[in-house]
């Protein structure tokens, strides 16, 4: 790993801090997630709660129609909308106006569908977020869509697999260079496992986790986490990071606590305490 990138620890972390909570759902922030499909409603699920648990505000889930019901019980503390069948057009007017006041938007997990997602992605980059979070499929048709059609801040949360077709080619084992051709490709904030990237040059790396983060729907609740950082007003870089650290540190308290075999939903609860264990009540 290059020296220029920055080791994340609990450390850096608290140095940087996090914007004042206020005294209200409405001072937390708010994120909308586009996620979901009938083989994998799940994502959705994970998603939400992930950016519930480090903090965001409200949260609201646009799914497939199939199962809207379903994830407006399966997660009561979220808002629920139903996706337009036809993804090809702009998205309704109530479901636009949330996109368009969200403090960060997330797309992506649990979609499986290259095509409709891709109408997805334009149609909420249509609604003019302010910040946009790509992950899973959305990530995988990032290169079939325009730049410019995206607003300026955006983050992509990538595995290694995504991260090859966004790169053009295998993703060297421990090449932060990788990673930031890839951020400077997409204008981007780049996540990726322990490394995140910054189309200026910066790059962090963190060492936490584990192969307990191998398990089903464990990117979805790493997703979840960066976006809800960014919804609390991290700047995009930092959300980024601060996401796939606590991530992963839950990862790590829960393979100290259990050993291998933690399920991401475990993940997803275990996000709340990991943030406490670096802030204090100040989180």
């Amino acid at each position: 790993m290059s020296n220029r990138s920055e080791q994340v620890t609990a450390a850096v972390l608290r140095a940087w801090g996090l914007p004042d909570p206020g005294d209200s759902k409405k001072t937390r922030g708010e994120v909308m997630i586009f996620a979901g499909s009938r083989s994998a409603p799940g994502a959705a699920l994970l998603a939400g709660e992930a950016a519930l648990r480090v903090g965001a505000g409200r949260v609201g889930l646009a799914v497939p129609p199939s199962i809207d019901v379903h994830i407006g019980v399966a997660l009561p503390e979220a808002g629920v909308f139903a996706l337009p069948e036809d993804a090809s057009g702009p998205l309704p007017g109530r479901l636009r106006e949330h996109v368009a006041s969200a403090d960060a938007v997330l797309v992506g997990p649990g979609f499986d569908d290259p095509d409709q997602t891709r109408a997805t992605l334009l149609a909420v980059a249509g609604a003019q977020p302010s910040l946009l979070v790509v992950d899973a499929f959305a990530t995988g048709v990032l290169p079939d869509v325009d730049r410019t059609a995206l607003p300026d801040r955006l983050i992509v949360n990538a595995n290694k697999e995504e991260a090859g077709i966004l790169l053009g080619r295998a993703l060297a084992d421990d090449a932060p260079a990788d990673l930031l051709e890839i951020a400077r490709r997409f204008d981007a904030v780049i996540s990726c496992y322990g490394l995140t990237a910054h189309p200026d040059g910066r790059t962090w790396r963190s060492d936490e986790g584990g192969p307990g983060l191998g398990t089903s729907g464990s990117g979805d609740v790493r997703a979840g986490a960066i976006t809800g950082f960014a919804g609390r007003g991290v700047d995009a870089a930092q959300a980024a990071v601060w996401g796939s650290w606590v991530h992963a540190r839950a990862g790590s308290r829960l393979t100290e606590r259990s050993g291998l075999g933690f399920l991401a939903r475990e993940l997803a609860g275990e996000l709340t305490p990991t943030l406490h264990e670096v802030l204090g009540s100040a989180s």
